[in-house]
């Protein structure tokens, strides 16, 4: 087996002979992701819908990796680094936000052709989704029970309801940097959903009236991803609302009145309503 170089116009051209897989495959696995695709109908359309659904679990996973790490910088006090680390999630939050553009342009024609295959099959029984809402904040215990039967899964979530949110440990830092965060708010229950808190929107309110110059683009660095949250959950409503109208939805929730109430809400509150007062 030759393992020259191989000259193409006098060019070294790229190796192309690896006596097995080549270091591509061993590293992406591309041969394993293209035998997940298992189509539960004969409509062409429905691989699109399939694939798009497995690259925002992959982005799902991603955004948990990258708000771990900035947990972990925020605990470090390396303020720099997990601002770094978030605004790298706002740019995968933008790549996730983009997948719904061909789910939403399917008619409910469309839609419907490969629809009932879905059975009860719906996002919100995500597990990935699920730890990526807790990391922002929502947190439901009710949202542990489609999970039952699987213990590991449910252990997992569980341990992720009791644990600080992404904005937990932001309100914490805060606190090490001397500014007056809430004792009660530090020591909430942090497996309830997080609330607007008045002493917290003056802290953040003073941060952008001051000469903070890291607090400021950590407070920057949440609100893009705030946005680009409330952006996915505004596309998915209109996606829904598209496809399949007010109709209920492939889980049984309510369809579009369920996505509708969840659009309502927002993470990281006091980024939002402390901005009447600077």
């Amino acid at each position: 087996m030759s393992t020259c170089p191989v000259i193409h116009n006098g060019e070294e051209a790229p190796k192309l002979d690896f006596g097995g897989t080549t270091p591509y495959e061993d590293y992406v696995h591309a041969s394993v992701l293209h035998t997940l695709q298992k189509q539960a109908s004969d409509d062409p359309r429905e691989m699109s819908f399939l694939v798009i659904t497995q690259i925002m679990e992959l982005y799902f996973g991603l955004l948990v990796f990258e708000w771990r790490q900035a947990q972990r910088e925020l605990r470090a006090d390396d303020l720099r680094a997990a601002v770094r680390t978030l605004r790298r999630s706002d740019l995968h939050m933008q790549g996730l936000n983009a997948a719904w553009r061909p789910i939403a342009r399917m008619t409910p024609g469309e839609f419907n052709s490969f629809r009932d295959a879905l059975g009860e099959g719906s996002g919100f029984q995500s597990g990935v989704y699920r730890e990526m809402e807790f990391l922002l904040g929502e947190k439901s215990r009710s949202m542990l029970v489609p999970h039952r039967a699987v213990p590991e899964l449910h252990d997992s979530l569980e341990a992720q309801l009791h644990a600080p949110s992404l904005y937990d440990d932001v309100l914490a830092a805060l606190h090490r940097q001397g500014l007056p965060i809430p004792a009660e708010v530090l020591a909430r229950d942090v497996s309830q959903a997080y609330e607007v808190n008045a002493d917290v929107e003056q802290v953040w309110a003073e941060v952008y009236r001051g000469d903070h110059r890291d607090l400021l683009e950590l407070g920057e660095a949440l609100t893009d991803i705030a946005e680009e949250f409330a952006r996915w959950r505004y596309d998915h409503l209109l996606a829904t609302r598209r496809s399949m109208g007010a109709k209920v939805g492939t889980g049984g929730s309510a369809g579009v009145a369920w996505l509708e109430k969840r659009t309502r809400r927002s993470v990281f509150p006091e980024l939002w309503t402390a901005r009447s007062f600077v």
